[in-house]
């Protein structure tokens, strides 16, 4: 994901935000820390006291090789479900902006569509199936396979089918900004055979809930894979 420093961008942003909340205070505070973390080379670090002084849910967000970036949640939708084994009201749509209009959007730690990155976009994905990650890997009621299909750009990439096969790796500690975090891992082997490709996502869950807090994820076949680790949890 590509992040300008200018300070254009930045107060493009912020004017955004303040819309969004009539706190003068909260925005404030969230100025101060958007200023250290875009103005700032190299990879993204924040306290938690910085995190938590931001009223928006967030993330750090590092595409393969590229600087770590700091992400803020724009908007919260419902998604209409394609299945009736999953009530729409469950399924909501996260839309994380960055300061150089760069957005991915997420359900339940699940990459379904980015725009404006420089890599190429994933730009749709659909599933007559709930998504495993969504109804809650660490249940064993939980299907631990998974079909949808896929569209991406660069090119006219539309309508792929991919394959996935869920597998439980261990219980492990992770360190989330500072913090050691107990998680259960899990990997995604995917396949697309339209283009004999494979390759591997790796996710990590709450093991309370199963929700996803952390992930490495490929964009979509051929495009680079992307690290999401969820800082701040959007409460609805």
């Amino acid at each position: 994901m590509r992040i300008s420093k200018t300070l254009t961008s930045l107060f493009t942003l912020s004017t955004v935000l303040v819309g969004m909340t009539g706190c003068s205070q909260k925005i404030s505070a969230f100025n101060d820390t958007v200023k250290f973390a875009f103005i700032k080379d190299g990879d993204i670090q924040l306290t938690n006291e910085q995190v938590n002084a931001i009223p928006y849910a967030s993330i750090y967000v590092k595409v393969e090789d590229g600087s770590q970036s700091f992400v803020v949640l724009a908007f919260a939708d419902p998604k209409i479900s394609l299945t009736p084994i999953m009530p729409e009201e469950k399924v909501t749509e996260l839309k994380w902006l960055s300061v150089d209009n760069g957005m991915l959007v997420t359900v339940n730690g699940r990459l379904v569509k980015t725009h404006n990155f420089l890599t190429g976009n994933l730009a749709g994905l659909e599933s007559t199936e709930p998504d495993p990650l969504l109804l809650g890997l660490h249940l064993s009621s939980t299907p631990k396979t998974w079909t949808r299909t896929i569209d991406w750009q660069p090119g006219y990439h539309y309508g792929y089918k991919a394959n996935s096969q869920f597998e439980f790796i261990a219980a492990e500690n992770i360190v989330i900004n500072g913090t050691s975090t107990p998680t259960l891992h899990y990997s995604e082997l995917v396949t697309v055979e339209a283009l004999d490709i494979q390759y591997q996502n790796e996710f990590w869950l709450k093991p309370d809930n199963g929700k996803v807090i952390k992930s490495h994820q490929k964009i979509a076949p051929n495009l680079p894979f992307i690290d999401i680790t969820l800082l701040k949890p959007f409460a609805s």
